[in-house]
């Protein structure tokens, strides 16, 4: 099936035969050596003494173009931000002929192509700093035109804003929009600075298996997929939990792990299929050591990136400097709910979601009903970090019993923004309560909850063997991405978010290709 192509798109790839004709390779080989880049030069120009940036060699994609006659003005764009190019037909062609300026520059060049100049730095008479260039190489011919983002006096005031461009062409969308550039390149600071603190105590960065024999250490439901050499049944990974508990086992006082995992769930505006967590273990520790640790991460973090510990997101200001409130979550359930679940039953419960109109279904078991109680009525209310400790024992199935409160667990969630970010645990280490919590969950996945734990009989080995006491976290790295960038959906931090196959006469699926 033909491809069915715009005006412009047609009219770019006459002009791409036309550049072949005249002998000019659209996609020479990669090598252009570049000696400046823009920031560099806008940070440390200085007129009075421009001897250091009288050759210079930029490379990056013509944004706009401005046909003066024998002389023509266009911006480049390169990873660091734009810069006017100042061209004249008489630098470049020096000789009579003039093919290379009034041909290829003025006629076969578009908005998107990209090229390499030389030439020298200078201010116009109207103040822009500019490259008087004095030599140009087509390095790459762009063949669909860009979307038009429409600027006024430096401010874009029309830039994209459809969902489904700016998630399905990303690539696209980060060509035109250097703001969204700017927040992933954040995003990886982020990372960095949650790594420096890390490691400048101790910890040891580990990779633990994506491929999974049994879908442990959260309750998610899982994909699978088949190997065939082996010819069994794997999964995604749903949490790196148990693998890096298996290395606490193994000697190591403290492993993370940044996590790629997968859960075959909904999708909304703080869910995506495919997501990080961080997550860490720390031997010899418990959930109130954790907790004042989490408090000095997320400080750090947020003062690194920001230089202040009081940020804007959305229209509030969040702080985060240490220390965060604590409460039980059966006391934030009896204050925002109005009832005390504390010592209820799976029916009672059941009852107390139907007065509340709380969406329930039959193979909810009692952690999942006082789960879903304190989401539908608490979390909101929480905008400052919080943490909300000592969960019921059925919402844990990895959690050490509270040492002082029958029924409870070591546990907390951090809500920041009205959303869970974090969750932590002093960590079960008792083989013989673990084989006991797994059989239960077992019994709620014979009533139909998917998103019940299997039993992993390896991970009940390794504690045998023994497992200090330990403290672990996990904390959703995307969602502490979009409050540290001040975005409202999980969307717009990741790079290319899942979304349903395109419907076009460009996606060609196997049916169609057999055709």
């Amino acid at each position: 099936m033909a491809l069915v192509l715009s005006e412009q798109e047609r009219i770019r790839r006459e002009k791409l035969a036309q550049l072949q004709q005249l002998g000019i390779d659209p996609y020479p080989a990669p090598l252009y050596e570049v000696n400046a880049h823009v920031q560099h030069i806008r940070e440390q120009f200085d007129p009075v003494h421009p001897e250091a940036f009288q050759d210079v060699s930029l490379a990056g994609r013509i944004m706009t173009m401005r046909d003066m006659g024998k002389a023509s003005f266009a911006d480049l764009q390169d990873s660091t931000g734009r810069i006017q190019l100042y061209v004249r037909r008489d630098d470049i062609c020096p000789g009579e002929d003039k093919t290379l300026y009034n041909t290829v520059w003025k006629k076969l060049l578009d908005i998107g192509d990209i090229i390499g100049v030389k030439g020298y730095v200078f201010y116009t008479k109207t103040g822009e700093l500019s490259i008087h260039v004095r030599s140009f190489t087509l390095l790459c011919k762009s063949l669909r035109p860009l979307p038009i983002v429409k600027e006024k006096e430096g401010e874009v005031y029309d830039a994209v804003t459809d969902p489904e461009f700016k998630y399905r062409q990303r690539y696209a969308h980060l060509i035109i929009e250097p703001q969204a550039r700017e927040r992933f390149a954040q995003i990886t600071r982020m990372k960095q600075a949650i790594r420096d603190f890390l490691n400048q105590r101790g910890a040891l960065e580990v990779d633990t298996p994506v491929l999974q024999t049994i879908p442990g250490g959260a309750a998610a439901r899982p994909f699978i997929t088949h190997h065939n050499a082996l010819d069994i049944d794997l999964y995604l990974r749903i949490a790196n939990e148990l693998y890096l508990k298996r290395l606490i086992v193994g000697g190591y006082d403290w492993v993370y792990e940044f996590s790629r995992n997968f859960r075959n769930e909904g999708m909304d505006r703080t869910h995506n299929p495919e997501f990080t967590i961080l997550e860490f273990y720390v031997a010899y520790k418990d959930y109130f050591w954790m907790m004042e640790i989490t408090e000095q991460l997320l400080e750090y973090v947020v003062k690194t990136l920001h230089g202040t510990t009081v940020i804007p997101v959305g229209d509030k200001q969040i702080d985060f400097k240490a220390p965060y409130p604590r409460i039980a979550i059966f006391d934030a359930i009896h204050e925002f709910a109005g009832v005390d679940v504390s010592y209820m039953n799976e029916a009672q419960l059941r009852e107390v979601c139907h007065r509340l109109h709380i969406p329930i279904d039959q193979t909810m078991g009692k952690g999942k009903l006082i789960d879903a109680i304190f989401s539908e009525t608490c979390e909101s209310h929480f905008i400052q970090p919080t943490f909300i400790t000592d969960y019921p024992v059925e919402m844990s199935p990895l959690t050490k019993k509270h040492r002082s409160k029958p029924g409870l667990v070591e546990r907390f969630e951090l809500i920041i923004n009205g959303k869970e970010i974090a969750n932590a645990y002093t960590e079960l280490n008792d083989p013989i309560d673990q084989l006991h919590r797994f059989e239960e969950q077992v019994k709620l996945m014979q009533r139909g909850d998917e998103e019940a734990m299997y039993i992993d009989y390896d991970f009940i080995r390794a504690l045998e063997y023994g497992m200090p006491p330990t403290a672990g976290i996990g904390i959703g790295i995307d969602r502490l991405a979009m409050l540290l960038t001040n975005q409202p959906s999980i969307q717009d931090v990741l790079f290319f978010p899942q979304m349903r196959p395109e419907q076009s006469s460009h996606h060609l699926d196997k049916k169609t290709i057999s055709e």
